[in-house]
């Protein structure tokens, strides 16, 4: 059975590094930028190896930097970028999305270097065709630890040394940003090396990588018919997505095109089923019982839930980006990467090529999940010594996100603050903020905001350093040319966002928290 695709993207690798003691909130290097550069080359690392230090001019709004590369033996390549001037006396490492495998200037290490951060960046330890190819790890344990745990760590000692040789003293502050995977790395550090980062910011992680990939698989094995069809078509996702509005956009008080908790909608997919002969503008049994299985969300043959849960209303409109835009689903992104994953990374013996998504057996498969769930779930509730350190950590979800529901950073919220045992402790560390609307690290058009909607690096930074707690979430929905088109608060979870019942539905000021 041909299954998938891939879709490519490029990460890359970078290194930096800059020098000066100028008891300044900005330092200012008045010497030989370039040489002072270049002498980075030289430097003696344990187990790290420099390839390259050079100076990369100022362009695009980005500041004159000192670009270092190299690689952490065995295989971890890794980049950082420090400005040569105005340094903020700040570090900012940036997590790796799907499965890594390249080395690039990322979206968040260049909003890092615009407010004059020390960025870096790595590979995870392995290269790769795309970040949705993990064939580098077929009976690869070593690539998988680095992968899992061990890269963004090893990586971050080497760039502290760096920083430290660069500036003539250590950063300040340390911060972590990443999505999804790279999400996952965060909390993964705060798990293994409490110590790396003050605070950290992990978008729609992927806490249960295992759980995560398996409710993808349930998704495609419910929506395939006998004959490699898809049995609910793209005709068919968008008549879903406007009936679950027609019943749930209005539950904050507004009806604005968006689901504000998923949690609180009542949609029946029974609601949708064909009736007295009538087959247009609704869906057959096959349809319909698909229907409840992706909002169901991954079952074994005893009825038990192996899943927080399915995919959340309101996702609908990114629904193709698994299913397929057409007929067949030879054109989802993130088919291939499930497949991927089960090939390569999920069982403790990997079947490789071979093995299909019809081979998964929801009944004796789940539990052979387990052994490399030990090695990449960041699932612990045991932040304490994180928290003990003075560590900030924020989790931002898209209510939207198909790929990694906003489950599961519920569940892991709630056995974080069980394990705590009061909702005011866990917050004074531990934030959840669930976006309506937003898909997978806002990086598709949704009914909702995307990953631009909001500053926060601005938010942890203000939690860390001047002990503000982020009470709310300002957020902006922008239009095609980049003006505001609405703005609205969101609160940590479990806070809810409600209309107060007058004012612009399209302002902040007409919104309030609601308790659950």
């Amino acid at each position: 059975m041909e299954l998938f695709s891939f879709f490519l993207k490029r990460i890359c690798s970078v290194w930096i590094i800059s020098f000066s003691i100028m008891p300044l909130s900005a330092q200012k290097i008045d010497v030989d930028t370039e040489k002072m550069c270049e002498t980075l080359e030289k430097l003696e690392l344990n187990n790290a190896i420099i390839s390259e230090a050079i100076v990369v001019g100022a362009e695009d709004d980005l500041p004159e930097h000192c670009l270092v590369t190299g690689y952490i033996l065995p295989e971890i390549n890794f980049a950082i970028r420090m400005p040569i001037n105005n340094w903020n006396r700040k570090f900012l490492m940036d997590g790796c999305g799907g499965f890594c495998g390249s080395v690039g200037f990322s979206g968040y290490n260049k909003r890092g270097l615009k407010k004059n951060y020390a960025v870096s960046f790595m590979d995870s330890g392995h290269k790769g065709e795309s970040v949705i190819d993990a064939s580098w790890a077929y009976n690869n344990r070593n690539a998988e630890h680095d992968w899992a745990h061990r890269a963004v760590h090893e990586t971050t000692i080497v760039t502290k040394i760096v920083i430290e040789h660069f500036y003539g003293r250590p950063p300040e502050k340390s911060y972590f940003e990443g999505c999804s995977n790279g999400g996952r790395q965060g909390i993964m550090e705060a798990l293994r090396y409490p110590d790396d980062f003050d605070g950290i910011i992990s978008m729609a992680p992927s806490i249960y990588a295992t759980a995560a990939f398996m409710n993808i698989l349930w998704v495609f094995r419910n929506n395939m018919s006998r004959d490699d069809k898809n049995i609910i078509s793209l005709k068919d996702l968008k008549l879903i997505a406007g009936a679950v509005y027609a019943a749930c956009d209005s539950i904050d008080g507004v009806k604005d095109g968006l689901i504000d908790d998923p949690r609180a909608c009542e949609f029946d997919p029974e609601s949708l089923l064909c009736k007295y002969n009538v087959n247009k503008g609704c869906l057959n049994e096959d349809q319909v019982k698909t229907l409840k299985a992706w909002y169901e969300g991954p079952i074994n043959s005893a009825g038990e839930l192996l899943y927080s849960s399915g995919l959340p209303f309101g996702s609908e409109s990114s629904w193709p980006r698994i299913t397929g835009t057409e007929e067949n689903s030879d054109d989802s992104m993130f088919g291939s990467i499930a497949l991927n994953f089960f090939r390569y990374l999920a069982f403790e013996d990997d079947p490789g090529q071979s093995w299909n998504i019809a081979d998964f057996d929801f009944d004796n498969d789940p539990p052979r999940l387990d052994y490399m769930a030990k090695i990449m779930n960041a699932d612990s509730p045991d932040l304490d010594n994180f928290r003990a350190q003075g560590g900030k950590l924020l989790i931002i979800h898209g209510w939207a996100d198909i790929v990694i529901p906003a489950w599961m950073s519920i569940e892991y919220y709630e056995t974080v603050e069980k394990r705590i045992g009061v909702r005011a402790k866990t917050q004074e560390f531990f934030r959840l903020f669930l976006v309506p609307g937003m898909t997978h690290c806002g990086i598709w058009e949704g009914p909702g905001v995307n990953g631009t909607g909001f500053d926060q690096l601005t938010q942890l930074e203000n939690w860390v350093e001047q002990g503000i707690a982020p009470d709310s979430l300002f957020t902006t929905k922008f239009t095609p040319d980049g003006s505001a088109l609405w703005t609205r608060p969101v609160y940590p979870y479990p806070l809810r966002t409600v209309y107060k019942g007058k004012g612009d539905i399209k302002s902040a000021s007409s919104y309030e928290s609601k308790k659950p």
